[in-house]
């Protein structure tokens, strides 16, 4: 849920910030600018960790080809149902604001299929924001198999092994490392792997976020150092990114290896002081929990859609920048909410499209 509200805060933020993206406000915000570049340096990072732990926990109890299904159908179903339907509106908005084309959203409707998103199309085969189910369901399904020989008694040993070595003081820091040089390995690459066009990490960056969620899921000391750590973390986190900003202000790239090694230190930071707090503040549950997490996903495949709709709306509004972003986020809050308790919660094949059980 935290992550999914800090995703939503990041979208109504995209509407202002200096960079382009689906829709912009005719005046744009510095401040947001600096929210957007802190949230993206963990975000995404976080979902893939978390799904991952998951993931773990699921294997222990259903064979890997209900897990198989599970996912297909958690995953794939949204992603289709959402880029079908929930991001054309989406596409034709980008279009229609960034002088793509002239007419109505039903005009449009038949060119949503010429040619793919990001090569001079408008197709969106990742879904725009849903490329995180995207690329989480691959992940899942490539990694099955690894995830479950990882599983074996002697695999498990190993996995053991290690978490009793991160039990000792300032270790977990080590997972730095191979943060580190996959970024350094990919930067080599920037118009290829080490793309970060999916929420500011190249894929296989995320490829080791997720890996390392299933091996943190694999055995509670690595929670315990987790929590023990994450006073520390903060504090580092929050140098690192002061770093990261100022170098960025003052025009290093971060293709530069040495900002490559400060966003792996910073991000990982941040997602333990996170993960920390969060198992040692919000480990408990109620029936408003439940049902809440149970909201989760469907929040998440809806959400983008109505941020971009309704800042679209907004656009000819002449009101401060904050006044604006609380009406945005408000507004498109309320609307989510509706929809999703007036309909997607209530009616069986709603709740199969937008991936709930």
């Amino acid at each position: 849920m935290f992550a999914t509200g800090a995703v939503f805060v990041f979208h109504c933020a995209r509407f202002f910030d200096p960079e382009d993206w689906h829709v912009k406000n005719p005046e744009r915000s510095e401040a947001l600018g600096i929210l957007v570049g802190f949230l993206v340096q963990w975000l995404m990072p976080l979902f893939f960790i978390l799904s991952a732990i998951s993931i773990r926990h699921t294997l222990s109890r259903k064979p890997v080809l209900e897990c198989v299904v599970d996912r297909i159908r958690r995953l794939g179903v949204p992603l289709v149902f959402g880029t079908l339907v929930l991001i054309p509106p989406q596409v034709y908005i980008e279009r229609v604001t960034h002088g793509g084309f002239e007419g109505s959203f039903i005009d449009f409707l038949p060119h949503y299929f010429d040619g793919w998103y990001g090569f001079g199309g408008n197709f969106a085969w990742m879904g725009l924001h849903l490329w995180y189910l995207e690329v989480l369901l691959i992940f899942s399904l490539l990694a099955l198999p690894l995830f479950r020989w990882m599983m074996r008694p002697k695999s498990m040993a190993r996995i053991q092994s290690l978490a009793e070595t991160t039990a000792r003081q300032g270790t977990i820091y080590a997972v730095v490392v191979p943060i580190a040089a996959i970024e350094m390995l990919v930067n080599l690459q920037p118009a290829g792997v080490g793309r970060r066009d999916f929420g500011g990490w190249s894929l296989l960056t995320y490829a080791v976020f997720f890996l390392v969620g299933f091996v943190i899921g694999c055995d509670r000391r690595f929670r315990l150092a987790v929590e023990r750590e994450r006073k520390v973390v903060l504090v580092a986190g929050i140098a690192a990114a002061g770093l990261l900003y100022l170098l960025a202000s003052i025009g290093y790239s971060d293709r530069w290896w040495p900002v490559a090694l400060l966003r792996a230190v910073n991000a990982w930071s941040w997602l333990v002081a996170i993960m920390g707090f969060a198992s040692v503040r919000m480990d408990s549950s109620s029936p408003f929990l439940v049902r809440a997490n149970e909201a989760v996903l469907p929040f998440y495949v809806l959400h983008q859609t109505v941020i971009v709709t309704l800042a679209f709306l907004l656009i000819g509004w002449k009101a401060p920048i904050a006044a604006k972003y609380v009406v945005l986020a408000v507004g498109s809050l309320v609307v989510i909410l509706a929809v999703y308790q007036g309909a997607i919660a209530r009616f069986r094949i709603l709740r199969f499209l937008f991936g709930m059980r």
